[in-house]
């Protein structure tokens, strides 16, 4: 099995449309704002992953009025559930998201099931309802090419 994450970016809001459904089975109306316009600000943030170049999943927050915290969506396309699909995008995800957040939440009212996956991650649950939170680390990425000098190779 071949796993790659990929940024998701406002060019591809129809992955995240397409995910909506397996991050929000019982949805309505209302929440399609977590997917309507994805992308076009600096405050939004996802990944998706493939698995033998298929869409595996996908994990995005947003940002949807000054001043909140940002909320998680987390999707995995049934047939790639067990295979540490949302492990593998979770770990990355929260290490991008504390470069621009300081805060996550996530409401798993429609999957309570899915609790002892978030606090694997350090979420935190809500004592009055089924919303997780989680404080982030704020620090600066380290990227395989950070502190590589192309002058080195050339003479």
């Amino acid at each position: 099995m071949n796993k790659e994450l990929y940024f998701l970016r406002s060019s591809e809001q129809k992955i995240v449309t397409n995910m909506f459904e397996y991050a929000h089975p019982t949805s309505s109306d209302k929440l399609l704002k977590y997917t309507e316009y994805y992308g076009l600000t600096t405050k939004d943030l996802g990944l998706y992953a493939l698995v033998d170049n298929k869409i595996a999943g996908a994990i995005w927050s947003r940002v949807l009025n000054p001043n909140e915290i940002p909320t998680l969506s987390v999707a995995i396309v049934p047939e790639f559930k067990g295979q540490g699909i949302g492990s593998f995008m979770m770990t990355q995800f929260l290490q991008e998201a504390g470069t621009i957040y300081d805060e996550l939440y996530i409401d798993i009212s429609a999957k309570p099931k899915s609790l002892k996956f978030y606090e694997k991650f350090g979420f935190c649950k809500d004592a009055e309802s089924f919303k997780l939170f989680k404080k982030l680390e704020r620090k600066e990425i380290v990227r395989p090419t950070d502190g590589y000098d192309a002058s080195y190779w050339i003479e």
